[in-house]
């Protein structure tokens, strides 16, 4: 066995026999890193003797063989990260540890998302971390969570505030006794003539002491152990820098004639006001941290502490963790809904603005369907409960909107290569910095190699590059999530922005998804209202849509039904029955030929019908027409503005619709349309995508069925009506709670916004550190004779990162574009 070799148990899903035990054996067997594998039928699983980097690898050829290798996912808050190159530790040591799949921690939510196959203990996870000197605990009860983390930043921020005003207090006078010569000769000789060199130097070392180890020991706790582990960090460059020119600046104090002719200066006051800066400036960054996340904290808040629940023939109040599905739940006016549930009784409108982003209350009386979180009007309602805990529409919410803040966009995988290798780099060109001085610098060489060092290393920010990407993204996504739009995962923020094409399916998403009468043309002598409550007498016991359209019209009217005789129903043509012994047959235009019934006299209404996407459906009574119904699926009153919003953006939009050409064609002349195309078959929607795709189009599908399901997952990105099937949610790359088209046009600028945002991020924090640190090492000094103060360093450093999290939370201003 190799020397790092370790054993590792790993479930294999989908064995049935002695030949899948083989095949699974041959595939481990043939990874690189393997030394042994046996696989048992019985316990479903392989025990493989390995190198731990070959994990991942074992897994994958599992699966290549065809076998499944059950996977979860944890969640860890982690405590300590506090710049890029903690980010990419934390993710090396969870990567390291065996049966771990993929692992991503995000520096804006101080979180890392592992995925694991089944097995892997939190505790194992969090082992690791600690290891690195981190500290992981796992997110089991989000709720909880998502409190905790808010108190715990709130507890930061105040911690910081202090330490930050301690520092400030501790450091003036230090700036005033070490600077007094700078702003005022007669004041500096006032001080000297009073208080003598020697006892002032003392001073400022006392108080420049405590700052360091009193509000700046929180650098040494992290910073020290780092570097140690030869693991170096932000900490560790702050450690360092401070801890140079405060012991330089002490060994100058007390034993200044050992030091070089002219070199015992001290620098008390750089090594106290670093501290001071880089305390303020992460200050602010937890501040702009709090703001970035503020759409997870307003909709944890949405959740309701209790309900009002039936019991024992009584309305009563009780935690809403103790509610289950089927209790019946009172709503009072005014009152937050407690979980999701099924109306009973009563009639209000309820304010669903921060599920789905639309401001106008929404209508709800018996059997519609409430969701937690939103707010009652003025109506009571009594309603049953269907979902509670995790599996509620917020929770649900919750959980996506905390997925997609955690992810890493293909554009941070350039980000990680470089921050990588960068805190080594500064040291090291710190270190050249101090050489070059020494070497070739002015007199006194000592003085200005050792300021020219600290500033190096103080002016470096991996901070501003660690939250360039996530602080964009958390921002962007909570932002979205507050106008109903919901990334399901990061990848669809990035590939939204690259869009050209919009394909729409008609039915649900572009129109109401189900049909209405909209007109009733008479033949000449006929009472329209007679007509339509034979028809509704008949298509009463019909399920058709057409049906159901025809019936709802006549309730609406208040026409009285009448008995039916003889009732036949003949698919694909249409129905038949006696009606007050009357003959009255409704269907197609081939049902009326069938049954030798003119359809001219009628036929220029039709016509018009047709020309306005109406679906026309006959009505024949005593063997002669009667009426001809106009039936549609009326076209969502939200759709013209999102079109023209979708144009606005310089985007393509194809319709796909199953209906015939003529009807189909009209609504996207109604609609302003690009392409129409019509009479596809459920599984056509998928070809449709392929040669769009294939004609060089990136393409965004907007759908809303089960038969939209493939389709949504063919496209370069799919969005799904929230108001749709489960099935559409869970093949969609961004979910629409608002239920219409404007949603589109909003994800995909919204999408634009958010990475031109982290492209502005990622240059100012690159550009930063490109320009100022050779600037901080001397590179203008033979030049123009300019050198840079660590003190301006650390002023520029934590502005550097102030300044990207402020720019990310520009996006909370993005306004919808429909």
């Amino acid at each position: 066995m190799a020397e790092n070799a370790l054993r590792q148990v790993i479930p294999v899903e989908g064995m049935t026999c002695a030949s899948c035990v083989r095949r699974v054996e041959k595939a481990i067997a043939a990874v690189p890193g393997v030394t042994a594998a046996t696989v048992n039928l019985a316990t479903e699983s392989a025990d493989v003797t390995l190198d731990p980097a070959a994990s991942g690898a074992v897994i994958a050829a599992i699966e290549k063989a065809g076998y499944a290798v059950p996977e979860e996912t944890v969640t860890l808050d982690i405590e300590g990260m506090t710049c890029a190159s903690c980010v990419r530790r934390v993710e090396k040591a969870l990567a390291g540890v065996p049966g771990v799949v993929s692992a991503t921690a995000n520096l804006a939510t101080n979180q890392a998302t592992v995925t694991a196959i089944s097995g892997v203990t939190p505790a194992a996870l969090a082992a690791a971390v600690a290891r690195i000197g981190y500290e992981a605990k796992p997110v089991t009860d989000r709720a909880a969570a998502g409190w905790d983390r808010e108190a715990a930043r709130a507890q930061e921020y105040r911690l910081l505030k202090r330490e930050v005003a301690i520092a400030a207090l501790l450091s003036i006078p230090v700036i005033v006794v070490e600077m007094g010569a700078h702003l005022s000769d007669s004041f500096h000789h006032a001080l000297m003539m009073r208080f003598g060199e020697q006892p002032l130097r003392i001073f400022s070392f006392l108080l420049t002491t405590i700052v360091l180890f009193g509000p700046g020991l929180r650098f040494f706790r992290k910073g020290i152990p780092a570097l140690w582990r030869l693991a170096p960090d932000m900490n560790s460059l702050v450690v360092v820098g401070t801890a140079a020119a405060w012991a330089y600046s002490t060994f100058a104090t007390f034993f200044p004639e050992a030091l070089p002719q002219g070199t015992a200066q001290v620098y008390f006051e750089s090594a106290a006001v670093i501290v001071v800066l880089i305390l303020f400036g992460r200050m602010m960054e937890a501040r702009a941290k709090g703001r970035t996340s503020e759409a997870i904290s307003k909709l944890m808040k949405l959740q309701a502490k209790t309900a009002r629940i039936a019991r024992d023939g009584a309305f009563v109040d009780v935690p809403v963790e103790t509610v289950v599905a089927g209790d019946v739940v009172q709503l009072r006016p005014g009152e937050r809904v407690p979980v999701d549930g099924e109306v009973l009784e009563g009639q209000s409108f309820v304010d669903e603005s921060m599920i789905s982003g639309e401001p106008v209350p929404v209508l709800k009386e018996k059997g519609a369907e409430l969701t937690g979180g939103t707010v009652n009007g003025t109506g009571g309602l009594t309603y049953t409960v269907t979902r509670v805990g995790e599996d509620t529409v917020l929770a649900q919410i919750i959980r996506m909107v905390e997925s997609a803040q955690g992810a890493k966009l293909p554009v941070q995988a350039m980000v990680d290569r470089v921050t990588a290798w960068f805190v080594p780099a500064v040291m090291a060109i710190a270190l050249l910095t101090f050489a070059v001085w020494m070497i070739v610098g002015p007199e006194p060489q000592l003085s200005h190699a050792l300021v020219n060092a600290v500033a190096v290393l103080i002016i470096a920010c991996p901070c501003a590059m660690g939250l360039a990407t996530p602080a964009s993204i958390m921002t962007g996504t909570g932002r979205a999530a507050e106008m109903g739009t919901l990334f399901r995962n990061g990848e669809a923020l990035q590939d939204l922005r690259d869009v050209t094409v919009v394909a729409v399916d008609k039915t649900g998403t572009l129109t109401e998804g189900h049909p209405v009468l909209t007109d009733v043309l008479t033949a000449e002598g006929e009472d329209r209202a007679a007509l339509l409550a034979l028809a509704a007498s008949i298509e009463e016991q019909s399920e058709h849509p057409a049906a159901r359209a025809i019936v709802d019209r006549a309730r609406e009217e208040g026409l009285a039904l009448q008995p039916v005789s003889g009732f036949a129903a003949e698919a694909g043509f249409g129905v038949a029955a006696e009606v007050a012994g009357r003959r009255v047959a409704i269907g197609a235009r081939r049902y009326m030929d069938r049954l030798g019934v003119d359809s001219g006299p009628l036929s220029a209404g039709v016509q018009a019908l047709a020309e306005k996407a109406r679906t026309p459906l006959y009505m024949a009574v005593d063997g002669r027409l009667a009426a001809v119904f106009g039936i549609a699926d009326p076209v969502k009153k939200t759709t013209p503005d999102a079109i023209r919003a979708l144009h606005g953006l310089g985007l393509k939009v194809v319709m796909i619709s199953g209906d015939v050409r003529s009807t189909a064609e009209a609504i996207g002349r109604e609609l302003g349309i690009d392409e129409v195309v019509a009479e596809v078959l459920p599984s056509g929607k998928v070809e449709v995508i392929k040669r769009l795709k294939a004609e060089g189009a990136r393409v965004a599908f907007v759908g809303d069925g089960i038969n939209d399901a493939p389709a949504l997952a063919e496209a370069d990105v799919g969005l799904a009506v929230g108001t749709g099937t489960d099935i559409a949610i869970e093949s969609a790359d961004v979910v629409l709670m608002g239920g219409d088209l404007k949603g589109t046009a909003n994800a995909i600028a919204l999408s634009r916004a958010t990475m031109t945002n982290i492209a502005g991020n990622l240059f100012w924090a690159f550009a930063y550190n490109v320009v100022l640190i050779p600037v901080a090492a001397g590179l203008l000094y033979p030049v123009a004779g300019i050198t840079l103060s660590p003190m301006l360093g650390a002023g520029a450093m934590a502005l550097s990162s102030v300044f990207v999290l402020g720019n990310a939370l520009r996006l909370k201003r993005f306004r919808a574009v429909a």
